[in-house]
C-alpha cells in the first residue's frame, strides 16, 4: 500500500511549486533487500573518506614543512572532499535504514547545491595545483616570485568563492519554479532530476545549466594545457624527468578520475540513458567515492613529503601507547 501511495503522489500532477513539500527518492528500490549490505558499505566508505582526508588534511596542518603552496592546495582539496561528501553519506545512510525514502523541498535544494559546488570547488582546486605545478617546473627561478602567500589566498579564495557563486545563481533560478511532480530516479537530488518535473518551459534554466558545464570545461582546458608545457619542460633533463612522475602523475591520476566519473553523472542526468537503476546509481555517486577516497591515498603514497609526515606521526603515537 505504501508503495502504491509513493507511485501516485510522486506522480500526480500539481498546479504549483508551493504544493510540492517533499521529493520521493526512488533511487534505492531495487535495493530494498540487502539494505543492510549497501548500508554496512556505504558507512565504511564513508568512516574511510572520513579518516583518510583527515588525516592529510591534520599531518598538513601540524607539519611546518608541508606549509607550502601544493600542499596547501591539496589540504583544500581533502576538506573539499569531506563537504562534498557531508551533504550525500548522512541522507544515504537514513534512507537506507527507511522504509520510505524522501526529502524536503529546501532540504532537495541544499543537498543539490552542496553537491554541485563541491564538483564545481575540486575542478577549481585541481585547476589552480596544474597552475601551481606549471610554475614550478617551467618557471622554477620564478616560483616564489609569482606564487606568494598572496597569490596562494587568492587562488584558494578563487576556487572556493567561485563555484558558490555560480550554483548560488543556478539554484536561484531552479528555486520556486512550479512542478508537477515529486519523483526523483536517484538517491540524491540534483537540477536535472527537479527540472523533468517543471510545468513550464524551461529552457531557458536547462541551457543556463548547460553554460555552467561549458564554463567549468574551460578549466580542464587549462589544465590540459598546463600539462602539455610541463611534460615538454620536464623531457629536457634528468632532473624534470624525475620530478615529473613524483610531483604531477598523482595530480594527472586525480584529474582523469574525476573528470571521467562527473562527466558520466552529467551526460546520465540530461540525457535518458537506458540502464537498470543499479547501474544509473553506481556510476551517479562515482564522484562521490572514488575521488574522496582516492585523492588523500594517490598523494599520501607518492609524495615523499606527505608519506614520511604521516609514517612519523603514527609511529609516534605508537611509541607514547607503548609507555603507557
Amino acid at each position: 500500500i505504501c508503495s502504491v501511495y509513493l507511485v501516485y503522489t510522486a506522480t500526480k500532477p500539481v498546479s504549483n511549486s508551493t504544493q510540492v513539500k517533499l521529493f520521493y527518492l526512488f533511487g534505492l528500490q531495487e535495493t530494498f533487500i540487502n539494505k543492510s549490505v549497501y548500508f554496512t558499505l556505504s558507512l565504511i566508505t564513508y568512516l574511510l573518506i572520513i579518516t583518510v582526508n583527515l588525516t592529510l588534511i591534520i599531518t598538513i596542518i601540524q607539519e611546518k614543512g608541508l606549509h607550502e603552496p601544493m600542499y596547501i592546495f591539496l589540504c583544500s582539496l581533502c576538506v573539499n572532499g569531506l563537504y562534498g561528501t557531508a551533504g550525500f553519506y548522512p541522507k544515504l545512510l537514513l534512507d537506507l535504514q527507511s522504509d520510505v525514502q524522501v526529502i524536503s523541498y529546501g532540504g532537495c535544494f541544499t543537498q543539490a547545491y552542496v553537491i554541485y559546488t563541491s564538483v564545481m570547488c575540486e575542478i577549481s582546486t585541481l585547476t589552480v595545483m596544474s597552475y601551481d605545478r606549471y610554475v614550478a617546473i617551467c618557471r622554477p627561478l620564478l616560483y616564489h616570485t609569482i606564487v606568494t602567500s598572496l597569490t596562494v589566498r587568492k587562488l584558494l579564495l578563487f576556487s572556493w568563492c567561485y563555484p558558490l557563486f555560480i550554483t548560488l545563481i543556478a539554484l536561484s533560478l531552479t528555486f520556486g519554479i512550479p512542478l508537477c511532480g515529486s519523483r526523483i530516479d536517484k538517491i540524491f537530488c540534483d537540477i536535472p532530476s527537479i527540472l523533468k518535473h517543471a510545468c513550464l518551459p524551461i529552457t531557458f534554466n536547462q541551457n543556463l545549466n548547460k553554460f555552467v558545464i561549458v564554463v567549468h570545461v574551460l578549466p580542464i582546458l587549462f589544465i590540459v594545457f598546463s600539462y602539455c608545457q610541463i611534460v615538454r619542460t620536464c623531457v629536457k633533463s634528468a632532473k624534470g624527468r624525475i620530478k615529473f612522475p613524483q610531483t604531477c602523475v598523482p595530480h594527472l591520476i586525480t584529474i582523469f578520475i574525476f573528470i571521467t566519473v562527473t562527466l558520466f553523472d552529467n551526460l546520465q542526468g540530461w540525457n535518458n540513458v537506458n540502464s537498470t537503476l543499479n547501474m544509473r546509481n553506481a556510476m551517479a555517486v562515482q564522484f562521490l567515492v572514488i575521488p574522496p577516497v582516492l585523492n588523500p591515498l594517490i598523494y599520501g603514497v607518492n609524495l615523499q613529503q606527505i608519506r614520511r609526515a604521516v609514517f612519523r606521526k603514527c609511529n609516534a603515537h605508537i611509541i607514547i601507547d607503548m609507555k603507557r
